[in-house]
């Protein structure tokens, strides 16, 4: 099958159809119009992206309607091909929504919202975001894809995770090249980095420089890199104050080098008494830690421009006086 037949198929096949055939059925009080969540006894797969996409909610599995029939069935793609062949002209039927369409339809949880967003990748907007932009060296995002800490945003944005001590997600920050803002219905708690069991424990403000730090420091075996959000909620303290609490830790309030900075300095050092955790200032040398990491990619980048070349010296001619006629 060509290329285009393929295309063709997506386009004309979507994940409701397969769905239905499956045996799934519309769970209607958890559904939205932009997220349709369809059931088959404890099974659960929510069809997003105006019925294109789709997403297990008990696994890690997601795609378009071709990784769903594979998905469902345990068939190969030349199978899957066959299958979903079969599935044009099929009209599966439809959510009968019982009130007016509203400006914006309430989102999924946090948890799903999360996990229907794709991880950045090579050459994606977020990955050139964040190593053009923000120069972050590929090791540290990586490192940070691998603990699930990242996720692409809209418009070349990245959403960095904020977790619980169970590692439950419960928001996400939103970084981009046009947007600042934290997750809508989202709690801040801690974005984390490195090890769980590390006992250096790196606060900063922002998901961004806590990655920043990391990079700086070649990310430090036995340091975890946190995140508060640019805020104080209980939550975070909350977090603090229990990493803070286990044996030999060293809090590092790595804050900003400003006024409210150290406002969240004192506040760190605070905890750090109160747990009798040892504690530690650590400021950027500019106003924070990604401002410190791209000023040291601009100092590399002029170490490794050619010198420019030099005029060639001028010719010293002794002049002698002219003698007369």
């Amino acid at each position: 099958m060509e290329k285009t037949d393929i295309e063709e198929l997506r386009s004309r096949v979507p994940c409701a159809a397969a769905l239905q055939k499956a045996g799934f059925a519309i769970d209607l009080k958890e559904s939205t119009r932009r997220a349709v969540k369809y059931r088959r006894g404890d099974d659960i797969i929510i069809v997003i992206h105006h019925g294109k996409g789709w997403f297990d909610a008990r696994s890690e599995a997601k795609g378009d309607v071709f990784s769903l029939v594979e998905h469902l069935d345990g068939v190969g793609f030349v199978e899957v091909l066959q299958r979903v062949s079969d599935l044009v002209g099929f009209v599966p039927n439809e959510p009968v929504w019982t009130r007016e369409a509203r400006e914006h339809d309430p989102d999924l949880g946090i948890p799903d919202r999360w996990r229907a967003r794709r991880k950045p990748w090579p050459g994606s907007m977020t990955w050139r975001y964040l190593r053009g932009e923000r120069a972050l060296p590929e090791t540290i995002i990586r490192a940070a894809i691998q603990q699930d800490r990242l996720r692409e945003g809209p418009r070349g944005s990245m959403w960095a995770a904020h977790v619980d001590e169970t590692g439950a997600v419960t928001g996400w920050e939103e970084r981009g090249p046009e947007w600042r803002g934290f997750a809508r219905g989202g709690g801040k708690v801690l974005f984390r980095l490195g090890p769980v069991g590390a006992r250096r424990l790196c606060v900063t403000e922002a998901a961004i420089d806590a990655m920043s730090l990391a990079a700086i420091e070649s990310q430090h075996s036995d340091s975890l890199y946190l995140s508060t959000g640019g805020g104080w909620a209980p939550a975070t303290e909350a977090a603090i104050r229990l990493l803070a609490s286990r044996h030999g830790a060293l809090l590092v309030a790595a804050t900003d080098n400003n006024a409210q900075g150290e406002v969240f300095a004192e506040r760190i050092a605070t905890i750090a008494v109160a747990t009798t955790a040892d504690y530690r200032r650590q400021k950027p040398e500019h106003e924070d830690w990604n401002e410190d990491l791209r000023a040291r990619k601009r100092r590399e980048e002029e170490g490794r421009k050619p010198a420019a070349a030099c005029p060639p010296a001028a010719s010293r001619v002794k002049l002698r006086p002219l003698r007369g006629p």
